[in-house]
């Protein structure tokens, strides 16, 4: 017994050694907040105190003088960068040394994705998969939106033909997560799924086992990012086992039946199967942003021409899965809070209805990808959606070679080295709430945006879909379902808070993700 006493003691001892040991590493002119043992500058997070959007925000904003800071989360130590320009030269000028993605030790069924992939193998894919988000392909996905967009409000008028008021209110980020994983569903798999009248579809279910981020899932999460050894010993896994059984037999079971009954359909399935055919190129002018302003540039990676790769079945299956991640949590996130920003700001609404109306005058009623194009004020809304809540709410790049990061402050005496392997964050939600490139950065105003304003933006300070060669391939998808939905739904309805709504916004604690404290609640009526 007094042996495991011991025993126990001196791994204790170790523990506190290393730990102070791994926390000094910043004491070399770079500042940065007294991390927590083993939890780091994350313990308001993981005693729920506070959202890591504010947590992100405070520790940014408490270095004003600083180009870039250090940060530990848990026992994984960063770089945080604040000076847009240097954070231009990490991820663009200066790429070939940030290149990757931080390392998870997941299964490598996750591990295929474009997200996590490296090196060539990701120069690669990324070259393959681009041009299957241009906008021509984008354009002939609409009507499978709108068919989605048709079942949501089909869903919505029968709520309010059982309302005892002319009224119903609704839960928005459950009803936005429904509509973007019906055109996920549709878009990306060729499924005819209706989440709306069928809540517990299989299909659904599985993206709500995903992403059910609660107190434990968010341990666990942060385990297998900070300490992939202990993960493994415990057996877990960011994706579940019936999450990934589920997309591999659907994505070969759908591949199979197409080539065999020589099916044709203009989704990511048919795209995926092109490309392994190596017959995906690029058919719009490079980097066009018909989708709006957000719309990210295509590097020279993506508009590769040749690729002398043999993609595997689970190459392609990884790709089909990361399209779904992105499309049923990010896209619904933007959603939900885009309709929140309207019913709190009714002089917003109102002008985007007027807009949505001058349309239908001018096109018979009709909405299309043209229409996508010329609506002006409702891409200032948008535009401003992600800039107020980005759904990527920080960006990471791992070092892969030794660079010279410059001085952290003008101070400082010395350069600063970074070395290989240590990550390097970008904090997009900080940046984008910082007075200094967005003045009233918490106030809702599309005319940021305008046509009148838009030149002062520094777009270096403006990044929702990322920056550099590994920003966001569907940028245009998901610009095109923002707009979609929203005009499906305003035209329709009128969207007002409601005793539930959170006001002023709060986001909630008990959740990784980025929603309302007690919900996305908003009162729904029938456009008069």
């Amino acid at each position: 017994m007094i042996i495991w006493i011991l025993c126990a003691v001196v791994v204790v001892v170790l523990l506190v050694l290393y730990i102070r040991q791994f926390y000094s590493l910043y004491k070399d002119g770079i500042k940065f907040h007294t991390p927590v043992p083993l939890l780091g500058n994350m313990t308001s997070v993981m005693l729920r105190r506070e959202h890591y959007v504010y947590n992100l925000q405070k520790y940014y904003n408490s270095f004003p003088e600083e180009k870039f800071v250090g940060r530990f989360e848990f026992i994984t130590k960063f770089i945080l960068v604040r000076d847009i320009e240097l954070i231009k030269k990490v991820a663009i000028k200066d790429f070939e040394h940030f290149t990757d993605h931080r390392s998870f030790d997941g299964e490598s069924f996750f591990k295929k994705t474009l997200f996590l992939m490296k090196g060539q193998e990701w120069k690669d894919m990324r070259s393959t998969l681009s041009p299957a988000f241009t906008s021509s392909k984008i354009r002939l996905m609409v009507p499978f939106m709108m068919e989605v967009g048709d079942q949501m409000i089909h869903s919505l008028n029968k709520k309010l033909e059982d309302a005892k008021d002319d009224y119903v209110d609704i839960d928005f980020k459950d009803l936005t997560t429904r509509y973007a994983n019906d055109v996920i569903a549709s878009c990306a798999y060729g499924l005819k799924v209706d989440s709306q009248a069928e809540p517990n579809n299989q299909f659904y279910n599985m993206g709500k086992t995903l992403f059910d981020f609660n107190f434990v899932r968010m341990i666990m999460f942060f385990v297998l990012l900070n300490a992939p050894k202990v993960a493994k010993m415990l057996n877990w896994d960011i994706v579940p086992a019936a999450v990934r059984t589920f997309f591999t037999d659907l994505v070969l079971d759908t591949m199979k039946d197409r080539q065999q009954r020589n099916i044709i359909r203009p989704d990511m399935i048919h795209l995926l199967m092109e490309a392994k055919k190596g017959k995906l190129s690029h058919d719009d002018k490079p980097n066009d942003n018909s989708t709006g302003f957000a719309t990210v540039e295509e590097s020279s990676i993506g508009l590769k021409k040749v690729v002398n790769r043999d993609w595997s079945d689970i190459d392609l299956i990884s790709q089909a899965f990361i399209f779904f991640i992105a499309g049923f949590e990010t896209i619904s996130t933007a959603m939900s809070f885009m309709m929140y920003e309207l019913a709190v700001n009714p002089d917003v609404q109102n002008r985007l209805v007027q807009e949505i109306k001058e349309n239908d005058a001018k096109n018979g009623g009709k909405f299309d990808f043209n229409s996508i194009q010329s609506m002006s004020y409702l891409d200032m809304v948008v535009s401003e959606v992600l800039r107020r809540w980005p759904p990527a709410i920080a960006a990471d790049r791992e070092c892969i070679k030794d660079y010279n990061m410059g001085k952290p402050n003008k101070g400082s005496k010395q350069d600063f080295i970074i070395r290989r392997g240590t990550s390097v964050m970008i904090p997009t939600v900080a940046i984008h709430n910082d007075p200094q490139y967005f003045p009233q950065p918490e106030k809702f105003d599309p005319e940021r945006f305008s046509e009148e304003n838009r030149h002062k933006i520094n777009m270096n300070a403006y990044i929702p879909f990322g920056i550099g060669p590994r920003n966001c391939l569907g940028s245009r998808f998901a610009l095109c379902e923002l707009k979609v939905m929203a005009y499906q739904l305003l035209r329709h309805m009128e969207l007002s808070p409601c005793e539930k709504t959170c006001i002023p916004a709060k986001l909630a604690v008990d959740n990784l993700n980025i929603r309302l404290h007690g919900g996305h609640w908003l009162r729904v009526r029938p456009r008069k």
